[in-house]
């Protein structure tokens, strides 16, 4: 269930004005102090919201209370900005009313943030989207490229907004925003030529100094150094807490996310540069053949730099600041100025310059922001405007006094649509209406902008008649035609109770504000109204090249001369305000009073007298009067007994009927008289505060009860839980303790049990064992009887089987030795006959066995060419043939030893020395290096997996070669594979294919004769492969490599035979062009191995180390 709250729960203070009792400027003083002091900058009059300024930051405008406010009744929560901004935007998006805030109090009060936050908060609750975001972010970035042109340090605020601004923002029928449109009033143009002291120029002055990069203050012209440049205030050049340079960044951040292109950007500070270079500008006096004075300037370098950030001629500038042309129906008439009529055209054309410059950047903002589509669109106003200004010291002048007017008609709207707002509340709720007295301050209207004897008029009226019009002209005529109207007063005029008033001055006038008296003050009052620029200046900057020049001086183009006289500063001001009153009107209005505690703008300090004095100019009792003349508090009948219905029986807790006939149960039974409230048709109106509070502190009172109630509830409730857990716990408990006391006895029983078995088994076990111990004796004694007896046996059998061989033996040798005697009596017989032949083939016959005996000491190592040496003569061609037949069939021998894999690699061995043997110096190395072939083991090695998929076939050699850059002789690690059909080169750490070359296209090889690994793969012209020209490569194993390129050409059936090229010089084709790779003998420079170097675009050196 959600909680209900309310602007009276916990309230500091009074948070609605209306419900203070007694009401009287002190308590209000004092309500407003009680606030401040515990943090609570917001007040309410009714629907008006009063903004203390803090002047520190405070922990309230968080995300969390964004959503806090937001969708909630303006009366729901404490009060709060966010809660006005949210009434405006949702009266906006569902009821169709088109909304405007208005943002009034003095300098420094705090209404450019006031502003702001509404903004950002409109910002945060409207619909997402890339589209929308893009808008809000440029609505809001719009405010630091204004704040920057437009604000500057003053005495009361360090970033007072000189510039009146109304901006309306457009919504779609979502609630979301489309664009925008701002509308400025009145820059304070005065100040870029002059500052009073302790105030400064408008910010970008500073900002562009301070956070400009050298170079564009090169471009510029500029220097960092303030001093130099007549038009900065140097007393207070730098501010406490403002950083310049980091504000110029976000300017020109804020400048992009507008839609300011980069050359724009330029062009505005050009013209920025162009108004300080201005400043510079001095005049010194020449006296003419006529006897009067001409200006001259004095240090052309500043006029000369300007003229260039402009693009003027010089001497058109030059002649612009001496002379001045009238033009009077078809005459012409040149006159020269003095210096003090230069200084004058000086500051004229620099106010004018850069007033037209922000009114540009205005139009500008407007083009980016405008809403782009054509439909009806709702609209959302925030008006950020001066407050009303009163000097103590009567330094009040032309700016005060229309600032003030317009003060004058803001409070004159406001009073109007706040009795119009009253009086349709009354009306739709069937109330009845009373009038309510107020004072009207349309007869101060009347005196200012009356058409025929307002000041206004009157002003315009001087400064267009001919003759000598001065100050003291138009105060006198002031104190011809107003001197009886009440709220005008001076020295001069013929009331006779002003002439004795030492606080009025002879050449001052006073009026009558419903703020209080102002003392104006008229010297300046005809030239800041009439705020001429010369023809001739205007016709100069027309012709400038600078590319925003001719659109701020368009009067300046000779072809549309316009000789009537531009309209005066106070009327086009007084037009723009009547527009802004038609706007505003036609809007239901929304009104924010800032006020400042202090002027030391510290936080913590509040100042009685300086609150009281904008506590009446901006007509706050007035307004707490107004809207509490008939009922000072109204509330919905569902809110209403929602709050009170605990204070009778019948309504709590739940009311059943209609929630009108719950309140009037309600306060009857309350015993509230008749005559303090009134049934409206939706809501219920109470007319005296008291009232109000007697029924909050009833309710306070019956809250403690049920609280109390509550509280008594909320212990039983504990106490009974709290019981049945303990009872369900003892039960618990019980149960686990017995279950305990149970497996323990168990656990006893077992072990005895365990016990007692053991012992049994043992028992058992030990009898078991005894008895097949004396089975075995009884089995071993008799196996031990039955061995000794068998031994018996077998020896009387030895010795029988011994004396019959003994028997046998004899006999066999009588036998021999009688057959030998046979022998040797049959060869005596033939012994001198075949003697000598006998015994030289029985010789040569133990010779060629001694012979072949020595033989067997040959290894059998096809390597080892180690032989007898040859022991007779006659064996000569044996020895040679033998030793030849030895060989080959130990060959043949050692290769069915061969796997078919080994007999491969001794085939390459074999093809490898046909190709390099006594051609390549690196042969002889790589005879005892075995030809592995897949040196990166790319089946195991998972980083190459990818690699390995992506080749089809099976690889017969991966190695990692270099491949060399033509630009620089460097190499780059490749990885390179071969397969039966083609070669693959692949990057080193990815295992990416960089080029898969199929071996038909590979014309030659090209090695050098030295000891280098270097190798050119040179591909056949016009191929698909050749586009890239050929490969120069390095790598250890060039021997293998090249010989199983060799071998695959060789093998196949479909392809030519790749030749293989051994030089010290040779060709190389990359891409459209051909170098020489030469071979060189170096020193040992680059250790042990061979280095490449480009000579020029046609030559790569190959230092090779000598051997």
């Amino acid at each position: 269930m959600e909680v209900k709250t309310s602007l009276l729960d916990n309230m500091i203070g009074v948070g609605d004005m209306v419900l203070l009792e007694p009401l009287n400027e002190d308590s209000f003083i004092e309500n407003l102090r009680n606030r401040f002091d515990h943090n609570e900058i917001y007040t309410y009059i009714g629907s008006v919201v009063i903004s203390m300024n803090p002047y520190r930051s405070l922990p309230i405008y968080t995300p969390q209370k964004v959503e806090e406010y937001r969708n909630r009744n303006f009366y729901e929560l404490s009060p709060h900005i966010y809660a006005l901004a949210d009434e405006a935007y949702r009266s906006l998006r569902d009821q169709d009313k088109d909304q405007c805030i208005l943002i009034t109090g003095e300098s420094g009060a705090g209404k450019t943030e006031a502003s702001k936050l509404v903004m950002s908060y409109v910002a945060a609750v409207c619909g997402k989207g890339q589209e929308v975001n893009k808008v809000k972010e440029q609505l809001l970035q719009s405010n630091p490229v204004l704040e920057a042109f437009g604000n500057a340090k003053t005495m009361r605020n360090d970033n007072s907004s000189r510039f009146g601004k109304y901006m309306d923002i457009e919504f779609d029928f979502k609630g979301d925003p489309l664009g925008g449109v701002i509308s400025n009033y009145l820059l304070e143009k005065s100040r870029v030529c002059k500052q009073p002291r302790g105030e400064r120029n408008f910010h970008i002055f500073y900002q562009l100094l301070s956070g400009a990069s050298d170079d564009t203050l090169m471009k510029l012209k500029l220097d960092r150094d303030f001093s130099k440049y007549n038009y900065l205030s140097l007393d207070s050049a730098n501010v406490n807490g403002l950083d310049d340079a980091a504000s110029f960044r976000t300017v020109r951040n804020a400048m992009q996310i507008v839609g300011f292109m980069e050359a724009e950007v330029q062009s505005v500070l050009e013209l920025v540069a162009a108004v300080l270079k201005l400043g510079n500008i001095e005049f010194k006096p020449e006296s003419r053949i006529n006897g009067f004075d001409e200006s001259r300037v004095k240090d052309k370098n500043d006029l000369k730099e300007m003229c260039e950030l402009l693009g003027i001629e010089q001497s058109v500038l030059e002649r612009a600041f001496s002379y001045r042309t009238v033009e009077a129906k078809m005459e012409k008439m040149s006159t020269t100025l003095n210096v003090a009529q230069a200084y004058y055209a000086r500051d004229a054309l620099a106010k004018n310059l850069y007033s037209r410059l922000f009114s540009w950047l205005v139009t500008r903002i407007n083009e980016s922001i405008k809403a782009q589509a054509k439909t009806r669109h709702k609209v959302m106003g925030v008006l950020d405007i001066y407050g009303f200004e009163i000097f103590e010291d009567g330094d009040n002048s032309f700016e005060q006094f229309i600032i003030n007017y317009c003060n004058e008609k803001l409070q004159q709207i406001f009073i109007e649509l706040t009795l119009r707002e009253e009086q349709e509340e009354y009306i739709r709720e069937d109330i009845e209406w009373t009038n309510i007295e107020y004072f009207n301050n349309a007869v101060i209207c009347d005196l200012i902008e009356n058409n025929q004897n307002g000041i206004l008029a009157m002003l315009d009226e001087e400064c267009l008649r001919p003759g000598t019009v001065t100050d003291d002209t138009f105060l006198d005529k002031l104190n011809t035609i107003c001197a009886e109207h009440q709220h005008f007063e001076s020295r001069l005029s013929k009331n006779s109770k002003f002439l004795t008033d030492h606080s009025l001055p002879h050449s001052c006038f006073r009026i009558q504000h419903y703020a209080g008296k102002v003392l104006y003050r008229v010297e300046g009052f005809v030239d800041k109204n009439n705020d001429l620029l010369y023809r001739d200046l205007s016709q100069a900057m027309y012709k400038a090249t600078h590319s925003l020049m001719r659109q701020l001086f368009p009067e300046g183009n000779p072809a549309k001369v316009n000789l009537k006289r531009p309209p005066t500063a106070g009327f086009q001001f007084k037009a723009s305000v009547g527009v802004l009153m038609k706007n505003l009107q036609t809007k239901n209005p929304n009104y924010i009073r800032c006020i400042k505690p202090n002027d030391k703008k510290v936080a913590h300090i509040f100042t009685d007298s300086l609150v009281c004095h904008q506590v009446r100019y901006l007509g706050l009792m007035e307004n707490v009067r107004v809207r509490r003349a008939g009922y000072a508090f109204r509330q919905p009948y569902e809110s209403c007994l929602e709050r009170y219905k605990m204070l009778c029986k019948k309504t709590w807790p739940q009311w059943r009927g209609p929630t009108r006939d719950g309140v009037e149960v309600l306060l009857t039974d309350c015993s509230v008289p008749s005559e303090e409230f009134a049934y409206g048709r939706s809501k219920i109106f109470i007319r005296n505060p008291r009232t109000l509070f007697t029924l909050e502190e009833r309710r306070r009172a019956c809250l403690e009860d049920l609280a109390t109630l509550i509280q008594k509830i909320y212990r039983g409730w504990k106490s009974r839980t709290h019981f049945l857990l303990l009872k369900k716990s003892q039960v618990v408990v019980a149960a686990w303790y017995r279950r305990y006391a149970q497996q323990n006895k168990y656990q006893k029983i077992k072990s005895a049990t365990l016990v007692m078995q053991s012992f049994i088994r043992g028992w058992k076990a030990r009898n078991i064992l005894r008895q097949l111990k004396y089975e075995k004796r009884c089995k071993e004694a008799v196996t031990t009887i039955a061995a000794y007896w068998h031994g018996t046996q077998a020896r009387r059998e030895l010795r029988r089987l011994k004396e019959e061989a003994r028997r046998k033996h004899a006999v066999a040798i009588i036998w021999a030795y009688w057959l030998g005697l046979q022998v040797r009596r049959e060869y005596r017989k033939f012994f001198r006959a075949n003697a000598g032949k006998k015994i030289y083939d029985f010789t040569i016959q133990r010779i060629m066995q001694k012979y072949f005996l020595g033989l067997k000491t040959t290894t059998m190592s096809p390597m080892d060419n180690t032989w007898p040496t040859q022991p007779y003569g006659f064996l000569e061609g044996a020895h040679t043939e033998l030793r030849r037949i030895f060989h080959l069939w130990r060959c043949k021998k050692y290769r069915g030893q061969f796997t078919e894999e080994k007999k491969s690699v001794y085939e390459e061995k074999l093809e490898a020395s046909e190709i390099f043997k006594d051609k390549k110096a690196l042969y002889p190395s790589s005879v005892s290096q075995p030809f592995k072939g897949d040196y990166l083991e790319i089946q195991k090695n998972p980083k190459y997996q990818k690699l390995n998929g992506a080749v089809e076939e099976k690889v017969l050699l991966a190695d990692l070669v270099n491949k060399i850059n033509r630009a620089n002789g460097k190499g780059s690690p490749r990885l390179f594979l071969l397969t039966k059909s083609n070669f693959v080169l692949a990057d080193q750490k990815t295992g990416q294919v960089k080029a898969s070359v199929p071996l038909p296209d590979l014309a030659s090889v090209s090695v050098s004769t030295q000891s280098d690994g270097f190798f050119a793969l040179k591909l056949k012209e016009g191929s698909a492969s050749a586009s890239k020209g050929d490969f120069l490569l390095s790598s250890e194993h060039l021997i293998e490599i090249i010989t199983k390129l060799h071998r695959i050409g060789t093998t196949a059936a479909d392809r030519d035979q790749i030749n293989i090229d051994i030089s010290d010089e040779f060709l190389v084709q990359f891409k459209q062009d051909k170098v020489c790779v030469k071979f060189i003998q170096g020193g040992p420079k680059n250790g042990n191995s061979a280095a490449c170097k480009r000579k020029n675009n046609r030559l790569l050196e190959v230092s090779v180390p000598s051997p």
